[in-house]
């Protein structure tokens, strides 16, 4: 897994179909649910005519953290879900979650550091299984 300035990381070896599942899966056994999907390629299509390699974002939420998080700090639903994205390019499929430690700096609240610790050691392993 590679560690980006906001994202974790990951190439593999799994078709892009195999790998959103993987990923579906991955989330289930963390404690989220994907509350939303966006299948990018085909909006791309759709609303500009362009064509592309499968991207898809799928919007990913684990109750119990995110009410402890809306708890400490109530605007950050602007932040939420946590985004976890499956694409190919140039025939390598990559997997990448936000990084909500370094995402959840950005509030300056102390009190979310534990919840996007937690947040962050669940979506690595994620981006890990895959």
């Amino acid at each position: 897994m590679l560690a980006t300035g906001y994202s974790l990381s990951a190439t593999t070896e799994l078709s892009f179909a195999d790998a959103v599942a993987r990923v579906r899966g991955a989330l289930k056994e963390n404690g989220f649910g994907v509350l939303c999907e966006i299948d990018v390629t085909a909006t791309l299509k759709e609303r500009l005519g362009v064509e592309g390699e499968p991207y898809v974002i799928l919007g990913a939420c684990n109750p119990p953290l995110a009410h402890r998080a809306l708890e400490a700090e109530p605007d950050l639903g602007v932040l939420l879900p946590c985004n976890v994205v499956v694409y190919e390019r140039g025939g390598e499929t990559h997997v990448s979650a936000v990084d909500a430690e370094r995402m959840l700096s950005i509030v300056g609240n102390d009190e979310l550091g534990p919840v996007a610790a937690e947040v962050r050691a669940r979506l690595a392993a994620v981006v890990d299984s895959v």
